[in-house]
């Protein structure tokens, strides 16, 4: 199982498959990524140890869709942190990459000095997946369950899904001899494949009534799953982050007695959408009076991508329904 020793595994995404336990998969490790994500806000360590594993969630769900535009995940909370929002852009053309952007919305003063997840309070995790023009959108949601963003994406999996779905996931700043220190992260994550779509109905095992992996398999099913995951649960956060280690050989290191199949690596970019055509669209719904209520005391309109930081300053007679043909803009 071998891919050549030249491939570049950082910023990538690997899809296998496990034929002895009819279990798919997908590992990833983010890097530049992380910093074109981080490096466009000042985010205190707590709430970018969440943006990062909303990245590194969204990578690994995003490539196990035929997705034809955009998948995103969103978490809403009472909490100091009030939304963590990402988007995986699938290629747009066989061999280019896929690419992610996310962003948070937190209140300052409520950031504590706990835990990642003691700043999200009550909410939910949803999935938003919009395969482009002419397409009906679709939304999953489930309530917010676990001590990780990683048990409510195997809750949402289980409740909307009814798909098994485990993660190991690792991510820090890395301080590697004769590097700046900057985030890395690397992630598993596997999938039992149903010879049927299961339904279950009534109340599961988990975190408020929610359904478990274990509530949607079979007896021989449930064997083949417990083995893998006392497997998965084997690997170390060095394992899933360092530099040392292909991917390919990590994962016949976890499952070599699941004879694991490898398929071509996706690659993903740090990527943002914004433009000023798409700012000018999304005003164009407001008339000359609504776009004045909007405009500055310099006399413009300005807009910021929360995302990447871009900032756009407009004259408010060019934009809107009645907006007119500006010289210079």
């Amino acid at each position: 199982m071998t891919l050549g020793s030249k491939l570049a595994w950082d910023d990538t995404v690997l899809p296998f498959q496990l034929d002895r336990a009819d279990i798919r998969g997908r590992v990833t490790r983010l890097d530049g990524v992380l910093s074109g994500i981080l490096k466009q806000h000042n985010y205190p360590p707590a709430v970018e140890a969440l943006v990062a594993e909303m990245a590194l969630l969204t990578a690994l769900i995003g490539q196990t869709i035929k997705l034809r535009w955009k998948l995103s995940l969103q978490v809403q909370s009472k909490g100091a942190v009030r939304m963590i929002a990402t988007d995986f852009y699938a290629p747009e053309a066989e061999g280019e990459p896929a690419r992610i952007r996310a962003y948070a919305s937190f209140d300052p003063d409520k950031i504590t000095d706990g835990a990642p997840m003691d700043q999200i309070g009550e909410g939910y995790f949803a999935i938003l997946m919009d395969q482009g023009e002419g397409m009906q959108p679709y939304q999953g949601i489930t309530p917010l369950a676990g001590k990780t963003l990683a048990s409510c994406a195997e809750a949402y999996f289980a409740q909307s899904e009814q798909i098994p779905t485990k993660f190991a996931l690792s991510f820090g700043q890395s301080t590697e001899p004769g590097v700046a220190q900057h985030w890395r992260a690397g992630g598993i994550m596997i999938q039992h494949m149903p010879k049927a779509s299961p339904s279950v109905s009534g109340g599961g095992s988990g975190e408020k009534g929610l359904l478990l992996a274990e509530d949607l398999l079979s007896d021989d099913e449930g064997e083949n799953w417990t083995r893998v995951n006392f497997h998965l649960a084997t690997v170390e956060d060095m394992e899933l982050i360092g530099p040392s280690l292909p991917t390919t050989d990590l994962l016949v290191r976890l499952f070599h007695e699941e004879d694991p199949r490898v398929f071509d690596a996706l690659p993903v970019r740090f990527g943002c959408t914004c433009s000023e055509d798409r700012v000018r669209q999304s005003l164009s719904i407001y008339s000359a009076r609504d776009i004045e209520k909007m405009t500055t005391e310099e006399g413009r309109v300005t807009a910021d991508c929360q995302f990447c930081g871009a900032h756009y300053d407009l004259d408010p007679a060019s934009v809107g329904f009645e907006a007119k043909e500006v010289s210079g803009e």
